[in-house]
């Protein structure tokens, strides 16, 4: 449960959900143990806590080993699609999933890159099977779009619009603008054949049910995406938000939430200069809820858990770095009714480690997601079901 630690306790899965669970306080059993064609796992000495949560990763989309052919995440032939879906091109059989999952990693926000000022809808989604709609949670879960660096050198290079900030600003209040007036048509009431495709995207947008999900480095950056979602009245997430720590003030007081990193990559270009690992410590310490981003491909989905843990050295709170890779990126992408802590009625996906994740040293031993376990160390013995005699 959501801040709560049991030196001892239980957990119950039932048709994929956790049904019950509860501290085993006097060494006393947990109350389904007599119950047939039950599998009891034993973890005494383990942790067991929440899948970890990637909050901003590209993984399936970019897929590693494969170059080009593997690679689906830009479109960057016009710098406004709002109409393309994370959800198409996301290749389940990456070979990144299957790290996500021996590292605890059961659910992931997937999209379009930052390219374009408008790059596309995201997908959240878990981590283990064959078909991305079997494993889609939500979708559309965000609108990405990306302001500095990536679509000023993209398209300014071709000799096009935006070769400058304040034509991606331009650009993007255009979009809405035209979003909007939209909106009131279908409000008003249009028929059938009427529906633009273009537009229609926009629409769970305008509803704030989904956030915009911005791509900022730059502290100028942020505070212009700041400045446009307020401007419409939009929900938005904060990604990367390198420069966050210096203007944590305007942050905290904007509401929106931040998903900081990669810390773990390198300062490659001009605007991540002022990345480090405090940043995500700072924005929290002030007020702003935070997720921790690994931005996979630029650094490894892996090294999820060793991010957090640079964060903390770097002054986060510990229970706050946990946090990070678990109920906020929930709650952040809207998806804490269903995973993000242990709780009865959220799905059961539980991971079992040796000890800390934050510990370089720790391993996973069980990944379960939907009740299923889709990965175990073979060290960790798992016990047949019981069944009636």
């Amino acid at each position: 449960m959501e801040g709560v630690i049991w030196e001892k306790g239980y957990l119950c899965i039932d048709n994929g959900k956790i049904k019950e669970l509860g501290p085993m306080e006097n060494g006393a059993p947990f109350p389904l143990l007599q119950e047939e064609n039950v599998q009891i796992i034993n973890a005494l000495g383990c942790v067991v806590m929440p899948g970890l949560i990637e909050a901003h990763c590209h993984m399936g989309i970019t897929e590693e080993k494969k170059g080009m052919e593997g690679d689906d995440c830009n479109e960057t032939v016009n710098p406004i699609t709002p109409y393309l879906r994370g959800i198409d091109a996301i290749n389940p059989m990456d070979a990144a999933f299957g790290d996500a999952v021996r590292a605890g990693i059961t659910s992931a926000m997937i999209g379009p890159g930052s390219a374009n000022v408008v790059g596309g809808s995201f997908a959240f989604v878990k981590t283990f099977g064959r078909s991305i709609d079997e494993l889609s949670v939500k979708s559309p879960a965000a609108m990405k779009v990306a302001f500095g660096e990536n679509p000023k050198v993209n398209y300014g290079q071709q000799d096009k619009s935006p070769a400058t900030r304040m034509a991606i600003a331009a650009m993007l209040r255009e979009e809405l603008f035209k979003a909007v007036a939209y909106k009131e048509k279908v409000q008003k009431g249009i028929e059938p054949w009427e529906r633009d495709f273009r537009y229609e995207c926009w629409l769970p947008v305008l509803r704030r049910e989904i956030p915009l999900k911005a791509h900022v480095h730059r502290a100028d950056d942020i505070l212009t995406a700041i400045r446009i979602a307020k401007e419409f009245d939009l929900c938005m997430t904060l990604d990367h938000c390198s420069e966050g720590h210096l203007i944590s003030a305007e942050v905290k007081e904007s509401g929106f939430p931040a998903i900081v990193g990669p810390d773990l990559a390198s300062r490659s270009k001009i605007e991540v200069q002022n990345m480090a690992f405090k940043t995500v410590g700072v924005l929290n310490e002030a007020g702003v809820m935070t997720a921790i981003t690994t931005d996979h491909p630029v650094s490894l989905i892996q090294s999820l858990p060793i991010c957090a843990a640079l964060a903390v050295k770097a002054g986060l709170k510990e229970e706050e770095a946990l946090k990070s890779i678990t109920i906020y990126p929930a709650r952040i992408c809207g998806v804490d009714e269903r995973v993000g802590s242990l709780k009865a009625g959220k799905d059961a996906d539980i991971v079992i480690f040796t000890g800390n994740p934050l510990d370089s040293f720790t391993k996973t031993l069980c990944t379960i997601i939907d009740g299923k376990i889709v990965y175990h160390d073979k060290s960790f013995a798992l016990p047949p079901q019981r069944k009636r005699v």
